[in-house]
Order: C-alpha cells, then structure tokens, then sequence
C-alpha cells in the first residue's frame, strides 16, 4: 500500500527516490536529476522526480505526437 502524497517526505535519499521511481539506486544515479544539498546530504526533490517520471515517453505514443488520442482514432483533424 502506498502512503498518502501528503505524508512522503518533500526530499530523499538516494534509496528512497530510486524505490519512489521503481528503479534500483544505481540506475538513478546515471539520471540526471538534480540533488539539493543539505551539509552533507545529497538529496532528491520529489518534485524534481515526478517532473523525470512524466518526461518519459508512454509505451505506444511516437515521440512529437502531440494530437488529441480521441481525434486521431476517428480520424479527425484539427
């Protein structure tokens, strides 16, 4: 069960993010998203995760297809 938005942490460390993202720690450590810096802490921004998340492509688009899912099934052009 996953914790409500309101009570994860605003910044993490590297296992929290990598297991928020569903990857392991050392593929999140090639990404480039940037880690604030608290002393010695090296931290993920949440927000700065889900901006990653909702870059990558979805499985079946073709990348620049920026039309209307519904237009392009039946066929209508804008």
């Amino acid at each position: 069960m996953t914790a409500p938005a309101f009570l994860l942490p605003r910044l993490m460390k590297a296992p929290s993010a990598a297991a928020y993202l569903g990857m392991s720690e050392s593929k999140l450590l090639t990404l480039p998203i940037p880690r604030k810096v608290d002393g010695r802490n090296r931290l993920y921004d949440r927000y700065d995760l889900d901006a990653y998340a909702d870059s990558l492509p979805t499985e079946g688009e073709t990348e620049g297809n920026e039309g209307n899912g519904c237009d392009d099934i039946f066929g209508v052009s804008g």
